[in-house]
């Protein structure tokens, strides 16, 4: 549930889920609520005394954020989407499914590749073969035209109309009004006339986010991550080994092996101590304290402290007042919802 960035070896698909098996489920998935432990304190990086709630059992084979209400879950094969009561209100029928932006989420069954509202309807279904999309953002999705591997990302509106033509290799999601482009292997940003509004070249580039966009100079092995602001200028120094969106006027950044949270400044205000660590979203941050095998899953507030014991094996950020955990491995572990 990590964001990812354009230019790093593996390329994000535009909707991170895949399916196997079909279940069309019509029951409530919301048992009583469960308290999950937690332990009291509140010194720097120890647990506060804060709880978080299991509000919807762990029961799917995968979940995703809540977005504009629903969320989407794998059920066997396929994906469908929930309420916030854990009820299915859209059967699970699709290949893949996006989260809701819009009004509207990316999904695919079979050939059909398209976004649909919510009742589950086929509303945008361009006539032409898409092999991959992105969510839409300020009114623009991005689709990638022609094959997997070889197609071009271009951008439609919302009645499936090409409104930038396909002719890069690598793209965001508009924010800002600027949207991340790439072409041999350089990324720069373009508006929503498809110009590119910032000529310089970067080796890796993310979106903007609160007026600031995470970028790579130099290569893949050497390079370091800053940020720039919208007319391209360097307001924070390449210095970290990687780096993320701003969130509450806080990013994550990786130095050396540790994850940390710097302000606009540059400025650790959250040491590098974690050894994973995800945007800040409803005032909290994802964090994981072990190795990616054996270690567990817990959240900060924006002081640093640790809001619940690490328990989960692992977890998305909070959305909308909830946040997927799965309990378990990533083969037999299921996905259920947690609260405050």
């Amino acid at each position: 549930m990590r964001h990812t960035f354009l230019g790093t070896p593996i390329l994000a698909a535009a909707l991170l889920l895949a399916g196997c098996d079909q279940q069309a489920q019509k029951s409530s998935s919301n048992p009583e609520s469960a308290t999950v432990k937690s332990a009291a304190g509140g010194a720097e990086g120890q647990p506060a005394d804060q709880t978080v709630r299991i509000v919807i059992k762990p029961q799917f084979d995968e979940a995703e954020s809540f977005s504009e209400g629903l969320a989407a879950v794998r059920v066997g094969a396929k994906f469908g989407y929930i309420d916030k009561q854990g009820m299915i209100v859209i059967k699970p029928q699709f290949d893949f499914a996006g989260a809701f932006s819009e009004g509207l989420a990316g999904v695919g069954i079979g050939s059909k590749i398209g976004y649909i509202d919510k009742q589950g309807n086929f509303v945008v279904a361009p006539p032409f073969a898409i092999a991959n999309l992105f969510a839409f953002s300020e009114g623009l999705a991005a689709v990638r035209v022609g094959e997997f591997l070889t197609g071009k990302w271009g951008y439609i509106d919302k009645q499936g109309k090409l409104v930038i033509k396909p002719q890069f290799d690598s793209v965001g999601p508009f924010s800002d009004g600027l949207a991340v482009a790439g072409v041999d292997d350089k990324w720069r940003y373009i508006d929503k006339q498809g110009k590119f509004v910032i000529a310089m070249p970067f080796g890796a580039a993310g979106s903007f986010s609160e007026g600031l966009a995470a970028v790579r100079v130099g290569d893949f092995l050497t390079g370091k991550w800053g940020y720039v602001d919208k007319q391209g200028a360097l307001v924070i120094t390449p210095q970290f080994d990687s780096a993320f969106p701003f969130h509450n006027g806080l990013a994550d950044v990786l130095l050396g092996e540790k994850y940390g949270f710097i302000d606009k400044q540059g400025k650790f205000v959250i040491d590098p101590k974690f050894d994973f660590a995800d945007s800040f979203s409803d005032g909290m941050a994802a964090v994981r304290i072990g190795d990616e095998d054996s270690g567990k899953h817990s959240y900060i507030d924006s002081g640093g402290k640790i809001i619940s014991t690490p328990q989960f094996d692992q977890i998305s950020a909070f959305a909308e007042g909830l946040a997927a955990v799965r309990v378990g491995d990533d083969k037999t572990g299921k996905w259920g919802y947690i609260g405050r």
